[in-house]
């Protein structure tokens, strides 16, 4: 029997990501990375698409490069979608249990969960929703632990989490990758593809929040309860940094980059001002998110901290900011479901995270059992694991 391989694009700012994967023979066992590929971003900006031919020459590449060093053809693949438009929207739905006899069955929380949608439709004007969440349920006030599911009562309620992006950034990144000669199977939020290779079901149900530093933005996802609570993207990322080195230093771009990166030695330029300059940087990123996380309630709450990924992750001074900045604990993410030897680091999460996803749904009646469809637009049906739903 052929095993089933799984591909993952992830347009970054910087650079375009993918990861063809296998599942092992044996279903214990991590996916066995098949190869890997990467381009530099062309015509993307801020993480979404600017210009749809150049993306697709920087996915072509990137593609080809993976294609090569797994030795298969790929005619389809899994897309993350990052960039500014990338926001959550939340609603809740309330409807009347009278049509089912008092008791909650799947089309009163269907019912539910539309109503929530309902009402979110002026925030949602122009975007497409990747993901839709229910986050807490209610049986006449009273909240459920669980699924309200054969529960009774006289009315259900739901708070729903979408997660958006603009409808025309989803139409261009689509574009994008069938113009490289990949059909896209699938569309799931960067973050979220992440979170499922660099976070733990324990992680999740204590509180974390993951944290990727890219070349032009920062992305977070928060968990609570094992269900992720918040997406936001800031317009910041390692490029500013960069920007920072060089004024603060006077030197080149491409100097300053390198620096940054610790790929100059014998510079006149003192290690202790050069981290100076980039922690500096860093906690100004790192006190937008501390007032996100104020303002969603979350504000020193997250006892499993923060994990780092992305390229600016490994920069010197990052988890030392975090940690004095946002008073939690931090560590760079390690990438689980695969052997140390791999030689995959964590800039690598999202795209593997979609081929841990495509491996998900293959497996969806197993013990790695899929919940229900948290997309609903478009003619892409994906879903989340059924940790996601309360």
């Amino acid at each position: 029997m052929t095993r089933r391989v799984h591909t993952g694009i992830d347009i970054g700012s910087s650079y375009i990501k993918v990861v063809i994967a296998t599942p092992a023979e044996n279903s214990e066992l991590p996916m066995q990375i098949l190869g890997t590929g990467t381009a530099p971003s062309k015509g993307v900006r801020h993480g979404y698409v600017t210009d749809i031919k150049e993306a697709a020459k920087s996915i072509r590449e990137a593609l080809g490069r993976a294609r090569a060093a797994a030795k298969v053809p790929v005619r389809s693949a899994r897309l993350a979608l990052g960039g500014m438009s990338l926001e959550d929207i939340r609603s809740t739905g309330d409807i009347t249990l009278t049509p089912s006899g008092g008791i909650v069955t799947d089309r009163e929380v269907e019912r539910a969960v539309s109503e929530s949608e309902k009402r979110a439709t002026p925030r949602l004007v122009n975007r497409t929703v990747l993901h839709t969440i229910p986050l807490e349920y209610r049986v006449d006030g009273q909240k459920v632990f669980g699924k309200p599911h054969g529960l009774q009562g006289t009315k259900l309620s739901v708070d729903t989490l979408f997660i958006a992006v603009l409808a025309k950034h989803y139409d261009d990144a689509i574009e994008a990758v069938e113009a490289a000669g990949v059909e896209v199977e699938g569309v799931m939020a960067s973050p979220l593809a992440a979170s499922f290779v660099t976070l733990s079901k324990a992680q999740k149900t204590a509180g974390v929040i993951l944290v990727n530093i890219g070349g032009e933005t920062l992305s977070t996802i928060v968990f609570d309860n094992d269900v992720p609570v918040s997406v936001k993207v800031f317009s910041v990322g390692g490029a500013d940094v960069t920007n920072a080195i060089a004024l603060s230093f006077r030197i080149p771009l491409t100097e300053a980059e390198q620096m940054k990166r610790g790929a100059v030695t014998g510079s006149s330029i003192p290690p202790q001002k050069m981290n100076t300059a980039v922690a500096t940087r860093l906690k100004d990123m790192f006190l937008l998110v501390n007032i996100h996380l104020k303002a969603i309630g979350r504000h020193r709450l997250l006892p499993a901290g923060v994990i780092l990924t992305g390229g600016g992750s490994s920069l010197t001074p990052a988890i030392e900011v975090v940690r004095t900045t946002m008073k939690l604990p931090a560590q760079v993410a390690q990438i689980g479901y695969l052997p140390r030897s791999s030689g995959v680091d964590s800039t690598w999460a999202v795209a593997y995270g979609l081929c841990r996803w495509g491996f998900m749904e293959d497996t969806a009646d197993s013990r790695y059992s899929l919940g229900q469809v948290v997309r609903r637009a478009g003619e892409f049906v994906k879903r989340a694991m059924r940790s996601l739903l309360p």
